[in-house]
């Protein structure tokens, strides 16, 4: 065989064993790689894959009828009680444990309860007829009982934004006054605060973040209590903005004037405090004493009249 093809085999070989090396080591750290790849997802649980005969009968029938009931109250609430319902859950600061697409179909499943308590305890009684009766009642209490659990909540929380307005805009002031920005002194209070006037400013400001202006942050604020106070706090605040008023004296003022406001509330409920204490004093006190003091003279009376 002539010199030349031996020498064109010999390379074609060399060049064939560098490939092979080549691929041998350049497959090793992608092996490595997608071996780590495999290692990092999840595996599947064989103890999460039950059969719908394994499961415990409380999980098989108690799913199902609760999303029936759910579905049941969805079409017992009207519309109009659906907004008005948002609206007191906006009021109670929107707790994050009951958002509304949970509580209009808890109501359906109250409202059994309710029926099934009522009718119980009436039967329970003894009253045969009334078992009908208290099933009603039952089932009304229980349908709008979330309903008066959230106003309830919100009416709370209407309280405590009214009492803690006078503490905050006093470090809306001196924030404001120590050189400031508005927005930088809301999210001083909202850092440090733990108010629910706190957590609003705080909504203002996320609010703000997602490209709302302020004056419709601030609107937005208003519209979400009942107080008073706040929505004339509200008012000020985005008439100097857009009017171009010194923001500092809109918030001193507002800060005496809830100064005040809080004094004659303390006063207010001071003044209270007789009338309410002079229903007790008269039906509890009074009595125990009438029957000390006149007691043996009584007693004596009978005594005498007696012989």
């Amino acid at each position: 065989m002539p010199p030349s093809v031996l020498l064109g085999l010999g390379l074609v070989a060399l060049t064939a064993a560098v490939l092979v090396l080549a691929l041998a080591f350049a497959s090793a750290p992608a092996g490595a790689a997608v071996a780590r790849l495999l290692e990092s997802v999840p595996r599947p649980n064989p103890a999460a894959f039950v059969a719908p005969r394994d499961r415990p009968l409380a999980d098989r029938l108690g799913a199902p009828l609760a999303r029936r009931l759910g579905r049941l109250g969805t079409l017992l609430t009207p519309s109009g009680a659906v907004a008005r319902l948002q609206r007191h859950l906006d009021y109670a600061g929107n707790p994050p444990g009951l958002p509304l697409q949970r509580v209009v179909p808890l109501k359906g499943v109250t409202l059994v309860a309710g029926a099934l308590v009522g009718a119980g305890f009436t039967a329970l009684l003894g009253a045969g007829g009334g078992a009908v009766v208290g099933g009603v009642l039952g089932a009304a209490a229980g349908f709008l009982g979330p309903d008066l659990l959230i106003y309830n909540m919100a009416l709370k929380r209407q309280q405590e934004l009214l009492l803690s307005m006078p503490d905050v805009l006093d470090t809306l002031v001196i924030s404001v006054e120590a050189g400031l920005g508005f927005d930088a002194a809301m999210a001083q209070v909202a850092q440090h605060g733990r108010t629910p006037m706190a957590r609003e400013l705080l909504r203002v400001l996320q609010e703000m973040q997602l490209g709302v202006g302020r004056a419709a942050a601030m609107r937005a604020l208003g519209a979400r209590t009942t107080v008073a106070e706040l929505r004339t706090f509200v008012t000020a605040v985005v008439q100097a903005g857009e009017l171009g008023i010194p923001i500092a004296g809109v918030l001193r003022e507002h800060a005496a004037e809830m100064r005040v406001r809080r004094r004659q509330r303390a006063e207010e409920i001071a003044q209270k405090v007789p009338i309410k204490i002079l229903f007790p004093v008269l039906f509890c006190l009074f009595p125990a004493l009438f029957v000390v003091i006149l007691g043996p003279g009584v007693l004596q009376m009978i005594h005498a009249f007696a012989r």
